[in-house]
């Protein structure tokens, strides 16, 4: 082989060589994929508030406030992006506030809503705002109307423990607030007589009106977390909290650390909750914000993580306007 033929040689093995190593390499101007993120607010629509969430086959499924005369139904697949499906409650009565439903998972398969609406003022009585339960064999409704549970009551919650047992979480009005816990026989009937377990006795509870109100129950290893929003929910001051108990009847303490959720650069407001598993398997708290700091109801949904650390303290996160890492 001569000279030229065996540079012609390290040539083609050179430019074979460069080849095979531009295949193997990963392209280097590809930009990374971003992270899949969110930002509060998770709809685009001011007003609705006091949200909760339940997850049926795969899909999520928010109940907020809206227009005080029924409730609309918003679904997801990632706790993100929400549609509006439209009414699922109608009442004639006004005045319909901050839902919560329940999948009776363990019995009969049906879905319960328990709302928030104006009493009927009867010739003796005082009027005012009642809980009631209503029911649909679809969490898309339609619900049907099954009663009053409560008089000068708004904000019911109901939880089931392990053992079956049913416990309704509400607020009883008269003589300002007071979370009551009312036994259930099942999801339709109670069993015995409410008893307070919470009420406002701390500082960040009274900044903007003595309120304690929106009770929603967590468990976790024997402990119960009642947690609840506190001050005026029309103040930039609402805040949530919570306390523990070994019984869903308590007694419950309050967590020395409260709010866990309170005003804070440019969020205002945040409260009256709900806590539902992500995707991801992470506890998600969905709440709503004041978008100023007028008093009013200019309110907002939001979405944020909520955790336990090692001692069993609850620790929330609350945003506006930044993107954050979703579900």
């Amino acid at each position: 082989m001569n000279v030229s033929n065996a540079s012609l040689l390290v040539l083609a093995l050179a430019w074979l060589l460069l080849a095979l190593a531009s295949r193997a390499a990963p392209a280097t101007n590809t930009p990374a994929r971003p992270a899949k993120t969110y930002r509060n607010p998770i709809i685009d629509r001011r007003g609705p508030a006091d949200p909760h969430v339940i997850r049926f086959q795969g899909k999520y499924y928010m109940y907020p406030t809206t227009d005080s005369r029924g409730y609309d139904v918003f679904v997801s697949d990632d706790l993100v992006h929400w549609e509006d499906k439209g009414k699922v409650f109608r009442d004639s009565r006004g005045g319909v506030w901050a839902p919560d439903v329940f999948e009776n998972k363990r019995g009969d398969g049906k879905f319960y809503l328990y709302y928030t609406d104006n009493a009927p003022k009867p010739p003796e009585g005082k009027g005012g705002k009642q809980i009631g339960v209503a029911v649909a064999d679809s969490p898309m409704g339609p619900f049907v109307d099954k009663g009053a549970l409560a008089d000068q009551a708004i904000d019911a919650h109901l939880f089931q423990d392990d053992d079956g047992a049913f416990y309704l979480y509400y607020v009883h009005l008269e003589g300002g607030f007071k979370i009551m816990v009312q036994p259930m026989a099942d999801p339709l009937t109670k069993k015995g007589e409410a008893q307070r377990v919470i009420h406002p006795t701390e500082p960040w509870e009274k900044i903007s009106g003595e309120v304690t109100e929106g009770p929603f129950m967590l468990k976790r290893k024997g402990v119960y977390y009642l947690m609840y929003s506190g001050t005026g929910a029309d103040s930039p001051n609402y805040g949530v909290g919570y306390a523990t108990a070994k019984s869903p009847l308590g007694p419950f303490t309050k967590y020395s650390g409260n709010p866990i959720a309170h005003r804070g650069g440019n969020v205002l407001g945040p409260g009256h909750h709900c806590v539902i598993a992500g995707p991801d398997g992470r506890l998600w708290m969905v709440y709503h914000q004041k978008a100023s700091t007028n008093k009013g109801w200019d309110r907002f949904l939001a979405l944020d993580p909520l955790w336990f650390d090692e001692s069993g303290v609850i620790h929330a996160k609350t945003t506006k306007g930044t993107d954050e890492p979703a579900p």
